[in-house]
């Protein structure tokens, strides 16, 4: 035999050999998935719930228009010092003042009108007790005729004049007695008007307060929205009045922060916060949780749900008030901020990355270990610790979180318990033990991976485009 025809022979052997390894390795690594791994390990957890917001001080005060008028004076700037009391501006007042000095004059005229009543109802009781006094001894008098008169002892002429004089007496306390009624009548209407002067006085004089605002606390001059000449109007039933300035104390700063309704449940007083300030880039601060809302609030209108009269799925946030333990001297309302509060925290807690977790239905898992057994591989079954399906659903549907467990090349699906929620980990409180080798990723090999699937392990750092899978 020529030794082309060798050769060309042994080429074919070669080749026949090489397809056939090739279709071997194929038909084993057929259903073999590659995926990365790790160790269940213990560390400390910190769980966490992230909110926006923007800095504000623990009290402030915004100053809104009381009266009407235009400013002639602005007393105060941005970054001004106040206490209350401090004359902040003032408003045009010649009309509010002038109407308080008429208003004066009236009372001092009604108050004189007062006195001359009480002087005329004293002169009236004085006349009404002489009045009296006569009548008792015409009364007298008359008494006395009578008996004298029967005697005839006096004259018919005597005992006429007497009768005279009492029934004239007797006239007298009548008008006395009216006299004294109409001047008492004319003093209680005196002291009303002098009531209503005094009424009129006080609102005009609150008129004229209103001309001139001073600082209703202690604080920073953060705002002033107005200036010299412009008018000033005040509010008016559900309409504020014009907004002057906001006064705030910044000795007490604090965070104000929407929380997703999802975390509120685990925000509680006192609870540690990190705070980050936009303008203050590469510090963090330290402080406490000191408010938490309790009303829901719209995330796009800012409404609380009760001010709404139709209901809606949108998302709703809550209020949480953050006390900053040592502000910067540097920092200035309305700055935006993020704060990151601890809610929770384990210390050397059994954890897993949060990627590892899986979910399966009940059924997917049946199907697996039965597929398994057909196919005689040695695969442990699922034990489902977790508890019975509701009633009314189907227990085949019931979705079980768990890990798979790297055991001789397969991945075996154990159910987890899980605790708290950390940045990247999360706590597992019972089905895994510590040095477990449990499947990590990739997120494409988790989300088809079935319960007894053979896999490689490449633990190789992933190329940036294939991190994400």
């Amino acid at each position: 035999m020529k030794t082309w025809k060798k050769v060309v022979i042994v080429l074919g052997v070669v080749v026949v050999l090489g397809g056939i390894v090739v279709f071997t390795l194929n038909q084993a690594n057929r259903d073999v998935v590659t995926v990365q791994t790790g160790n269940v390990a213990e560390q400390d957890i910190t769980s966490q719930v992230t909110a926006s917001g923007e800095i504000r001080p623990k009290t402030y005060s915004n100053v809104l228009g009381e009266g009407m008028g235009k400013i002639v004076e602005v007393a105060v700037k941005e970054g001004d010092v106040v206490r209350a009391g401090n004359v902040l501006l003032k408003l045009e007042s010649i009309q509010a003042g002038a109407e308080v000095q008429a208003q004066q004059a009236s009372l001092s005229s009604a108050d004189a009108a007062v006195r001359s009543a009480e002087a005329s109802y004293r002169s009236a009781q004085a006349e009404q007790a002489q009045r009296a006094a006569d009548f008792e001894r015409a009364k007298f008098d008359w008494e006395r005729a009578q008996s004298l008169y029967k005697e005839e002892l006096i004259s018919k002429q005597e005992y006429d004049s007497r009768k005279s004089g009492f029934d004239a007496s007797f006239a007298a306390v009548d008008v006395t007695n009216a006299r004294v009624a109409q001047t008492r009548a004319e003093m209680d209407r005196s002291r009303s008007q002098l009531d209503q002067m005094r009424a009129v006085l006080t609102r005009s004089r609150d008129v004229l307060r209103k001309t001139t605002y001073t600082a209703p606390i202690d604080g920073i001059v953060t705002y002033v929205a107005v200036r010299k000449g412009e008018n000033v109007v005040p509010g008016i039933q559900n309409s504020p009045g014009s907004y002057l300035m906001t006064i705030s104390d910044m000795s007490v700063v604090t965070a104000e922060v929407k929380v997703d309704e999802t975390d509120i449940v685990n925000v509680k007083m006192g609870q540690e916060v990190d705070v980050t300030v936009d303008a203050i880039p590469g510090k963090t601060f330290k402080g406490q949780v000191s408010e938490v809302g309790t009303q829901a609030v719209l995330r796009t209108s800012g409404l609380a749900t009760t001010q709404t009269t139709t209901g809606s799925q949108e998302a709703k946030d809550f209020k949480v008030v953050i006390t900053l333990l040592e502000p910067p001297e540097n920092i200035r309302p309305g700055l935006s901020t993020t704060a990151k509060i601890k809610t929770a925290e384990r210390k050397q807690a059994l954890a897993i990355p949060m990627q590892a977790l899986a979910v399966r239905t009940r059924q997917e898992l049946e199907d697996a270990a039965k597929e398994a057994e057909g196919k005689r591989q040695n695969v442990p079954g699922v034990t489902l610790a977790s508890s019975k399906a509701p009633a009314g659903t189907d227990p085949k549907k019931e979705e079980i979180q768990g890990v798979f467990v790297v055991k001789n090349g397969v991945a075996i699906f154990k159910p987890v318990d899980t605790g708290i929620t950390g940045i990247t980990e999360i706590e597992v409180t019972s089905g895994l033990e510590k040095g477990e080798e449990i499947v990590t990723g990739s997120y494409r090999a988790l989300r088809s991976l079935r319960h007894g699937a053979r896999i490689k392990v490449d633990n190789q750092t992933l190329a940036p485009n294939q991190a994400s899978l």
